[in-house]
């Protein structure tokens, strides 16, 4: 498809669901046993088509006794069915390059996809942005109905039974954000007398800062619920990013107190669909973060729009001085609250020659279209931490003073207990341009001679990454210092944007 696709002329909300077996064992795997999809108008929220379709898995045998107790598909439900690779078209067509939609697919259903799409040897179909309901409405709406499980919310609405079927739980999805676009609309309007329950006091829509709903969570570059009522907004209305139009925005972190003012959590017209759209014309460019995590081009954003320079000078840590570290709030970006740390009153960006790294690369953790987020850990000098712990008492007071609950993450880390030194992880950030991956870093090698080299790289490959940032080797890193709050965390990210790898 031409990348130009990804933006206009695709405008349907791709709500799917996959049924899968369950690995019995180490090393197996999930296979595919059903793949459902709706496509809906993001204008209407309407249903304007749907596919369902069984799917053979290649190892019949994985079809186990808990798959079925989970899905109540048998092996002789699918040993006549198709294969992945006869739906595989299909499927590309109604996933590529439309918004994903689906509850807890960052995690599971995008991951899943993506590698049925490599297995066999296929072009893994793009989204143009990913609304997570999970993470949406556990930030919006809350925990008024229980745990975020689709059966719990369709039981709170009396919307009926979850079938753990593909096709059926994604209309019931749908239908469940449609529940809770209206319930927080209605809120919204009357605040003072909708969100009180019976002793006067508000009903928080906020998440639960022990919320766990994902063993790491990012993603990104996610488009969140900051605007209400879209599959990002009430969907949510984001990036980075939240799944970063009834249906897409970044995701809105209504932290603090259970008893604050009403006045305190309305938030500025968050049912605007000028919004969504105006969001959907800027998603050709998707970064790997998730919903905590600002992506490249929002930092670009955010210092234009805050009057700082972009090509801030990066500072050695002898040249920074820790009485001078200031944290700068950014109200209302994207419907979240940004922390900016400063220098001198300058966007605080950090140069640090000869790093030795001590964990290589590292890709454990997936963004919201299954590619590994990519990261190592070097070891930390006394003058590094010393300038990052002060980073993070500046940042957690005016996280704090924002009205966040969420427990803060120190940059450093000490609790290795075989590591005598401390240690910081560098991100290495990637964006996607129409169909293709790239790396949001520059990234050099210096041989012995100390010539020095720009590496260019074809495609994103995790794997060949890895055997360049070894345990052991040095690196100079060019960093900057970017704070997140999502589901219960909070911290600053330290995000690569040059790399110079010394050879051995």
């Amino acid at each position: 498809m031409d990348p130009t696709q990804m933006s206009d002329d695709r405008p349907e909300i791709c709500f799917f669901d996959l049924e899968t077996t369950i690995p019995q064992r180490r090393g197996q795997g999930y296979a595919i046993l059903e793949f459902g999809a709706i496509l809906v108008c993001p204008r209407r929220l309407i249903e304007v088509e749907s596919y369902s379709s069984l799917v053979r898995p290649e190892d019949l045998s994985s079809v186990s006794p808990a798959s079925v107790r989970c899905n109540g598909i048998t092996r002789n439900n699918v040993v006549s069915a198709p294969s992945f690779s006869e739906i595989a078209d299909k499927v590309h067509d109604l996933l590529h390059g439309r918004v994903w939609a689906g509850h807890n697919i960052v995690r599971f259903d995008c991951v899943r996809i993506r590698e049925a799409f490599e297995k066999i040897g296929r072009p893994v179909p793009e989204p143009k942005g990913i609304i997570d309901t999970l993470a949406l409405l556990t930030q919006r709406f809350g925990r008024r109905a229980g745990n975020m499980k689709m059966a719990t919310l369709a039981n709170y609405f009396e919307i009926g039974v979850q079938a753990h079927r593909s096709l059926d739980d994604v209309r019931m999805n749908l239908e469940v954000v449609k529940y809770c676009a209206t319930v927080l609309f209605l809120e919204s309007s009357l605040p003072d007398i909708l969100m009180a329950n019976g002793t006067g006091s508000p009903i928080s829509t906020r998440s639960d800062s022990n919320i766990n709903l994902s063993p790491e969570q990012p993603s990104p570059n996610v488009n969140s619920f900051s605007s209400s009522v879209t599959p990002e907004s009430v969907l949510n209305r984001s990036t980075r990013n939240g799944e970063h139009n009834p249906i897409i925005s970044p995701l809105t972190h209504h932290t603090g107190e259970a008893n604050a003012d009403v006045s305190n959590l309305i938030q500025p017209d968050p049912f605007d669909m000028g919004v969504l759209r105006n969001e959907m014309k800027t998603e050709a460019l998707q970064s790997d973060v998730t919903m905590e995590e600002k992506t490249q081009l929002e930092s670009r954003e955010i210092d234009i729009a805050e009057g700082s320079s972009s090509c801030a000078e990066f500072l050695e840590p002898n040249e920074v001085s820790v009485s001078s570290i200031s944290a700068s709030p950014i109200p209302y970006y994207h419907g979240t609250h940004r922390i900016r740390l400063l220098h001198e009153n300058i966007a605080l960006q950090l140069f640090c020659p000869c790093l030795r790294v001590r964990f290589g690369l590292n890709g454990k953790f997936l963004d919201q279209a299954g590619r590994p987020r990519l990261n190592f850990v070097v070891d930390a000098s006394p003058s590094l931490c010393e300038i990052l712990d002060a980073c993070d008492n500046a940042a957690k007071t005016i996280f704090r003073d924002c009205g966040s609950s969420s427990e803060w993450k120190p940059t450093v880390g000490r609790n290795y207990q075989y590591i005598n030194n401390p240690t910081v992880r560098l991100n290495i950030p990637t964006v996607v341009n129409g169909d293709i991956a790239q790396y949001a870093v520059e990234i050099h090698q210096k041989d012995s001679s100390g010539t020095v080299q720009k590496l260019v790289f074809s495609k994103f490959d995790a794997a060949e990454l890895g055997n360049l940032f070894r345990a052991g080797i040095f690196v100079d890193a060019f960093f900057s210092l970017d704070t997140y709050d999502y589901q219960g965390t909070a911290g600053i990210r330290l995000v690569a944007k040059k790399l110079v790898i010394h050879s051995d």
